[in-house]
């Protein structure tokens, strides 16, 4: 006889400890996961110390079956989008589940009850918590492991969400560009490019960081203001998310595209420290400091995970003068693979610049929706 699955929220210390060690159980011997950093973990599901808590109202719960933790998940409802958009939709995310349909069951209805009591009409994700973090669900390509802030999980995932009539929303692709040399007639076409549009590409000023960080928040939220699933950040979002980018990134990697002196378009890629987490199993202390030191020295990924132009300076080809930009600056960091993810699978002018410059899709993620009565 099957054991009854009960889903409960998230209350003591040791309900949380549960909630974020799920995954260690989950994907025990799996060597492409990535456990993140626990202190981290517990930091963005603080509600009292992550920015995003602000203007949002998020419930974890656990799943347990037989008297085990089968299956976690949280339920989301952004003020912020809900605001922005003009649309009723709730959230799911940190989405884990043995391979146990009921217990997928189980978790999702109960997140779609909860955003339905907060006057959802509609449930999207995996979210964690939103389009500025980690985001969808792999699909295709679970032969590579996961970039530094993309999210990796088992294939069985996928079946349990189509199964609890969960639909497409979106899927988000991820290229690998892994040509250390760009091709010559490409440089010269983007350098004579260049110079006929006056535009100056520039790393971010360390001496000015944090004014060069108020350049990129107006970039940033101008650029994708149209973009499916955006959500404007916060002056605090961006400043957290400043100073967890401080320590592991580099100035000629975060740029920004000028003209006449005006920020016009901002590109960010990171060494891929993923694969330095990965002998850490979440821990910085005693010695995961020390390790990470060591390891990041022999990263060889780098990942572009943002790039955006202000409205009216589209099609100038000033992504093409970023995406060179960067091409050109990772091998002399060491790094051999740049991945350029996520990108909306209609954005086809951002797909075909891509793919002249020889990018391939590598990796797919997918957003799910699901219509709540």
């Amino acid at each position: 006889m099957l054991s009854h699955v009960s889903v409960t929220p998230v209350r003591t210390r040791c309900d949380l400890r549960q909630f974020l060690k799920l995954p260690w159980r989950l994907y025990r011997g799996n060597p492409l996961w990535t456990p993140p950093l626990l202190l981290e973990q517990k930091r963005l599901l603080n509600r009292r110390k992550h920015p995003f808590h602000q203007h949002a109202d998020v419930e974890y719960f656990l799943a347990r079956q037989g008297g085990d933790v089968v299956g976690r998940i949280a339920a989301i409802v952004n003020h912020q989008y809900v605001h922005f958009h003009q649309e009723a939709t709730g959230f799911f995310g940190f989405f884990e589940s043995v391979n146990d349909q009921r217990v997928a069951a189980a978790l999702l209805n109960t997140a779609e009850q909860w955003v339905s009591s907060h006057g959802m009409q509609r449930i999207c994700g995996p979210m964690n918590f939103s389009t500025n973090e980690e985001c969808g669900m792999l699909i295709d390509g679970f032969q590579y492991p996961p970039t530094i802030m993309m999210p990796y999980n088992l294939p069985y995932a996928q079946r349990l969400l189509e199964s609890t009539n969960y639909v497409k929303a979106k899927d988000l692709l991820a290229y690998a560009l892994d040509n250390p040399t760009p091709p010559e007639r490409l440089v010269r076409g983007v350098t004579s490019l260049q110079q006929r549009r006056d535009i100056t590409i520039r790393p971010i000023n360390v001496k000015r960081f944090h004014d060069d960080v108020a350049l990129i928040l107006d970039v940033y939220n101008s650029a994708w203001e149209r973009n499916w699933g955006f959500i404007p950040l916060t002056p605090a979002e961006i400043n957290d998310l400043a100073r967890q980018l401080w320590w592991i990134g580099h100035p000629s990697f975060c740029l920004l595209a000028e003209t006449k002196g005006e920020p016009v378009g901002f590109a960010l890629a990171l060494p891929d420290y993923n694969q330095a987490l990965r002998r850490l199993n979440g821990r910085l202390l005693p010695f995961g400091l020390l390790k990470l030191l060591w390891y990041r020295r022999r990263i060889t990924t780098a990942r572009v995970l943002t790039l955006g132009l202000k409205p009216g300076f589209r099609g100038m080809g000033i992504d093409a003068m970023l995406y060179l930009h960067l091409w050109q600056e990772a091998p002399k960091q060491g790094y051999s693979l740049v991945e350029c993810s996520w990108i909306l699978e209609d954005n086809w002018p951002m797909r075909r610049g891509l793919e002249r410059m020889g990018a391939r899709l590598y990796k797919t993620y997918r957003i799910y929706e699901k219509a709540l009565s």
